[in-house]
């Protein structure tokens, strides 16, 4: 009987997702066809829709694995000693994401599908929900060892996300600039969370 190989299995699940990504940064979900994911993967029909029957699985798999990578690094962030590395650990994750060149598509295809598929909606506000959880948790922390938050900690988190949200969404403008809304956002969030504004968050006031 033939075995599966599981990460042979996940490499290729990894690559088909990779191929995705780009055709629907590019194109839209509505724009691409699976013939072009199979192209850009290098992989035959048979083999794509053996791992996603459908193009709506494919949507869900791209971002449900972005989602569950991001859970790991709210759980990550959380169990830092100190609760402002954690916090700055979260914060450069997003903003690592920010300066994808795919982000403006790819935030395009996640705006589109939450206003037209139930499940996707509710993964993406799952998301947004351990977010603001875990940055509330940090923040907390980080009051609680003196940090002079400009609000409680839940609300600073509520802004926190506003902003990021604001710029993610703004990166599909003509002429956006992700380095220079990094440095803006940095200096913003620091005037949030109380600390000296500098270019990185992980400074001590």
């Amino acid at each position: 009987m033939r075995t599966v190989d599981p990460e042979r299995h996940a490499r290729k699940r990894a690559d088909i997702l990779v191929a995705a990504a780009g055709e629907f940064a590019a194109n839209g979900v509505d724009g691409t066809s699976t013939a072009a994911i199979c192209r850009r993967a290098g992989i035959g029909s048979g083999t794509l829709f053996h791992y996603f029957p459908t193009k709506l699985d494919i949507v869900h798999g791209l971002f449900g694995d972005a989602f569950e990578r991001m859970a790991a690094v709210y759980l990550e962030a959380e169990a830092e000693d100190d609760p402002q590395a954690g916090f700055n650990r979260i914060l450069q994750h997003l903003f690592d994401d920010l300066s994808n060149p795919m982000t403006p598509g790819l935030m395009a295809v996640a705006l589109l599908q939450i206003g037209r598929d139930e499940a996707f909606a509710r993964m993406f506000s799952e998301d947004e929900e351990r977010a603001r959880r875990s940055l509330t948790i940090l923040l907390e922390r980080m009051a609680d060892r003196g940090t002079q938050l400009v609000f409680p900690p839940e609300r600073a988190a509520v802004w926190i996300q506003h902003l990021f949200d604001a710029s993610f969404l703004a990166s599909g403008n003509a002429g956006f600039d992700a380095a220079l809304q990094t440095t803006e956002l940095r200096i913003l969030i620091a005037w949030l969370v109380g600390v000296k504004v500098g270019t990185q968050l992980s400074r001590d006031r």
